[in-house]
């Protein structure tokens, strides 16, 4: 099954290094707000510049300033409901961003979208949105229907559910056990690094439950789920958020 991420990437991929040196300008500078974890900025870090490579050739690579908060104070927060300090938190760190020179933010993580909004009130620069990002690749190819896994949050809440629905597709999650079985896989392994196959398999099982609800594709509402899972592993099509987020974040740079 070949998902074609290019789609919702925009139709001028092809442009050379000598086109973009004369008509594009100056590459803008990308502001990372990672951490949340850091296996999956790590992912985004190489995500970006594999990207930059592609499109520019040569040397180049991303211009890029992270911030990277920690994750124990941010994820004490989601397990209190303390989202208006994981809101001021995130803010702090997209302004000093900006403040540093970032000419848009991207929030490295699927779940703390729900403060998005708090975060873009607080700053000029615009924040790339994983969601809305996410449902125009899904609206490129044709999803009428898609599953979500994340943490429990990105899946029980409407705060990304929301952005993909507004987009005509009607999103599916799991039922309460498998929904907490995926929750603690992602704290307790994937954000520690830690890749088991028995967690996979629980996955892949979740999956296949959603192909026989007549889902269409799932979305990795996770940015650590793509360490554990890639369409080899699923029966429908795979929509790995890290991987939508991270591309459309360089090409935006270089546009």
């Amino acid at each position: 099954m070949n998902i074609n991420l290019k789609k919702g990437l925009g139709k001028d991929n092809s442009y050379t290094l000598c086109k973009w040196s004369k008509e594009r300008g100056k590459m803008k500078t990308i502001g990372l707000i990672g951490g949340m974890s850091w296996e999956s900025t790590v992912s985004y870090y190489q995500i970006i510049n594999e990207t930059i490579k592609e499109k520019l050739g040569g040397l180049h690579s991303a211009k890029v300033l992270l911030n990277s908060v920690d994750f124990a104070e941010i994820e004490e927060c989601q397990s209190m409901g303390d989202w208006d300090k994981s809101a001021k938190i995130l803010a702090d760190a997209a302004m000093k961003l900006e403040l540093a020179g970032a000419d848009y933010i991207v929030i490295c993580t699927n779940t703390m979208h729900k403060v998005a909004p708090y975060v873009q009130s607080k700053i000029k620069i615009p924040i790339v949105h994983i969601a809305e990002a996410t449902a125009k690749v899904l609206k490129e190819n044709n999803v009428n229907k898609v599953a979500l896994l994340g943490t429990k949050y990105t899946m029980k809440q409407d705060f990304y559910k929301d952005k993909i629905k507004q987009s005509g597709i009607e999103v599916v999650i799991p039922g309460e056990n498998d929904i907490e079985t995926v929750n603690g896989i992602i704290y307790d392994e994937l954000c520690l690094g830690i890749i088991r196959d028995k967690s996979r398999k629980e996955f892949i099982r979740i999956i296949d439950s959603f192909k026989s609800d007549g889902a269409d594709g799932v979305i990795l509402g996770c940015t650590e789920i793509g360490l554990l899972i890639s369409q080899q592993d699923s029966p429908i099509p795979v929509y790995d958020t890290t991987e939508i987020h991270a591309k459309v974040a360089a090409l935006k740079s270089i546009r």
